[in-house]
């Protein structure tokens, strides 16, 4: 039954029919008289609001736009944990960024902002939680790294005041280096069963990894909310809604789910562990993930579980072998320790030898360029 109602809701939440009906009453209420309203949640000492703030301008020149700016808090502990970890991440994240397009750098010592109690309860009413945040006509975009998504919408919808140039184009792996250029360079590939950002970095990495000779690591973790760490509605409700659309970019299937919290995880890392052992890692991880997030598999179920091993060639002896060895978990928390160590607690992140690691299927990019890199 769980795994029925799963498949259901986040069919229908993520259904594009459900989104361009949607944008349809949106659009009918602009027709009418309504304004084209982008709102804009700053966090002064945000890094990521720091970057935003400087393509608000060239947003408002280029579209037919009312932009709408918002002083805003911070993010409350449960939406962002590891608060220390986080603040040390987004600056060093946000410089590679800034160099990235050709933005100032942000700043070190930015002071916090002082209490925003209407952008703060505006940012609740419409259902979000961070900084650097865009929102326009029922939708979420984050900083520079969604901006391309909510510039195609706008012009979409008639707003664009001229042909579409990107202000902060999608940065995107290219595989135009030599072929076999990392040999001898290790990829960590730190990933969770639970995380669709996980799921939608499979095919690149796998690709990377095989095109430039890198031996790919799978550093499997356990779930963040299965160490403790929470992850609110509002979260996860924009998590399957971005990771939608970036399935959609990519080219991949998503939305049908069923999550795998709890027993599915836990048997898929079982088994995980034996496939890396067997060399069929990377081919259990994709069939894992495209399983319980684009075809309603259940990995809690026997059946589930074996039709996702299976398609990784794996077969059901190894499943048994697997669910009755529990040493998965000594590798998951000492992957945990590492991962914690490097100064990041979620995932997908990523490592080139003893590089500065990366969080985000986003910066796949800047992880090519670490393996080309001399």
């Amino acid at each position: 039954m769980r795994a029925t109602i799963s498949r259901i809701v986040s069919t229908i939440l993520t259904s594009r029919t459900r989104r361009a009906w949607r944008r349809r009453r949106f659009a009918l209420a602009r027709a009418f008289g309504g304004a084209a309203v982008v709102h804009y949640f700053h966090q002064p000492e945000d890094p990521y609001s720091q970057l935003a703030a400087q393509v608000l301008r060239p947003l408002s020149d280029a579209y037919r736009i009312t932009l709408k700016p918002h002083l805003v808090s911070p993010p409350e502990a449960a939406a962002a944990p590891e608060r220390e970890r986080l603040a040390k991440l987004a600056t060093e994240d946000a410089a590679l960024l800034a160099r990235a397009y050709g933005l100032d750098l942000p700043s070190h010592d930015a002071a916090p902002g002082t209490a925003a109690p209407h952008g703060d309860a505006l940012r609740k009413r419409l259902g979000h939680y961070l900084g650097a945040m865009f929102y326009f006509e029922g939708e979420w975009y984050w900083g520079l790294d969604r901006l391309h998504f909510l510039e195609e919408r706008l012009c979409a919808a008639g707003l664009a005041k001229g042909p579409l140039k990107p202000i902060a184009p999608v940065k995107e792996v290219t595989f135009s280096g030599p072929v076999g250029a990392a040999r001898g360079k290790t990829l960590d590939y730190f990933l969770s069963f639970r995380s669709p950002y996980t799921y939608l970095a499979v095919p690149r990495v796998r690709k990377l990894a095989a095109h430039y000779g890198a031996d790919l690591r799978l550093r499997f973790v356990l779930p963040m909310v299965m160490r403790g760490l929470p992850v609110p509605a509002p979260k996860r409700l924009y998590i399957m809604l971005d990771a939608k659309r970036e399935a959609e970019r990519l080219g991949m299937p998503f939305g049908t789910v069923v999550d795998p919290v709890g027993r599915g995880a836990e048997r898929g890392l079982a088994v995980l562990h034996h496939a890396i052992q067997a060399g069929n890692g990377i081919e259990f991880v994709e069939s894992f993930l495209r399983g319980v997030f684009a075809e309603g598999i259940d990995a809690a179920s026997d059946g589930g579980l074996n039709r996702l091993a299976a398609r990784a060639g794996l077969d059901r002896a190894l499943v048994e072998r697997a669910l009755q060895d529990k040493s998965w978990r000594k590798v998951a928390e000492a992957n945990r320790e590492e991962l914690f160590a490097l100064g990041l607690w979620g995932v997908p992140s990523f490592r080139v030898d003893a590089n500065r690691p990366h969080w985000g299927q986003d910066r796949l990019w800047a992880v090519e360029q670490e393996l080309l890199a001399k």
